[in-house]
């Protein structure tokens, strides 16, 4: 990307979000922050300015669609348009799916899907009309594979994928220039963890391996520089998890139903069983996260896969393709 573009970012006030904004800033772009809270949004417009970029706070919750219009209109107020839109938001529960209310299921919904769906919505209205931009989806590996104890999330992330496939054709067969892609993610060292609602015994973790958001955030800048890929995979675990699925999905159910459950709990008191699903957890009586969680001892900071992804070719297919037949193998092996 040139200097100086206008970028949107979506659940910018911790964890991938706020590592996103980073990076954007880094390369001199004007960056506005969106998400619910206060000092985390005050602490990343602070990060934006000293990394060299121009910062834009706006409190929105992405779930009210005419706010996120409101917000829409305040960065073009402010910047004169919006080159790049990053959807990021989200919400979570920990729970099985019998132990989340309607209410709470309803909520992750409206905001890790919707929140999605509005924030293009919104960028669309200022992107078509000058017949250029790009729209980045941040997803997740879970948007193919569905996990224990977080169907909630898992649901949504899959609405995405059908949501931008549907949308990327309707873009294509109209010759736009507007480009939208998605950015599969693995599991992420982010506050989130400490935050999320969680009715499970003992904290509530990633399974392993976990990624700094630091690596998103590239995968992230990356991606919207060449928003013609229809999407990029992020990390080792992401291509084995998701291309397994499409070879043996069976064997992943069995295999989950037997792992999932230990691999995402740990010892100790969750740090917050109420979570941040109705206020946020950086608002009047909270406090500024930051963009890591606290794995940051066994955390990867960088992956061979996602240079791979981003320089993709026959080598990076023949490696897909052998790790896939060696997770299949272990899979059996261990069933």
């Amino acid at each position: 990307m040139s200097r100086h573009k206008t970028v949107v970012v979506t659940g910018a006030s911790g964890g991938v979000g706020r590592a996103t904004a980073r990076a954007f800033a880094a390369r001199g772009h004007r960056v506005a922050l969106l998400a619910r809270g206060r000092d985390g949004l005050a602490a990343a417009a602070d990060e934006v300015q000293r990394a060299g970029g121009e910062a834009l706070v706006v409190s929105v919750d992405v779930a009210d669609a005419k706010a996120v219009e409101n917000a829409a209109q305040q960065v073009v107020d402010a910047f004169g348009r919006i080159d790049v839109w990053v959807n990021n938001a989200f919400a979570g529960v920990f729970a099985p799916f019998t132990e989340i209310t309607p209410d709470e299921f309803r909520r992750v919904t409206e905001v890790t899907y919707l929140g999605y769906v509005f924030g293009t919505r919104a960028a669309l209205r200022h992107m078509l009309p000058r017949d250029r931009g790009a729209i980045v989806q941040v997803g997740s590996a879970l948007a193919y594979r569905g996990v224990p104890l977080q169907s909630a999330y898992c649901g949504a992330k899959h609405a995405i994928q059908g949501f931008n496939e549907s949308l990327r054709c309707e873009l294509l067969h109209e010759g736009s220039r507007v480009r939208t892609t998605m950015v599969q993610l693995p599991a992420v060292n982010t506050p989130q963890f400490e935050w999320v609602l969680s009715r499970m015994p003992g904290r509530a973790r990633p399974v392993a391996p976990i990624y700094q958001p630091e690596l998103a955030a590239r995968a992230i800048v990356h991606a919207a520089g060449h928003p013609r890929r229809r999407e990029y995979w992020v990390g080792g675990s992401t291509t084995a998890t998701m291309l397994a699925n499409a070879v043996a999905p069976g064997l992943l159910d069995h295999y989950l139903a037997r792992t999932g459950f230990d691999a995402q709990r740990e010892d100790g008191e969750q740090a917050s069983r109420g979570g941040n699903l109705w206020a946020p957890a950086d608002g009047p009586h909270g406090r500024d996260f930051g963009a890591h969680g606290r794995f940051d001892d066994e955390a990867l900071s960088a992956s061979p896969q996602e240079w791979v992804s981003r320089n993709r070719g026959r080598v990076g297919a023949g490696l897909a393709v052998g790790g896939t037949l060696a997770l299949a193998a272990r899979l059996k092996r261990k069933l």
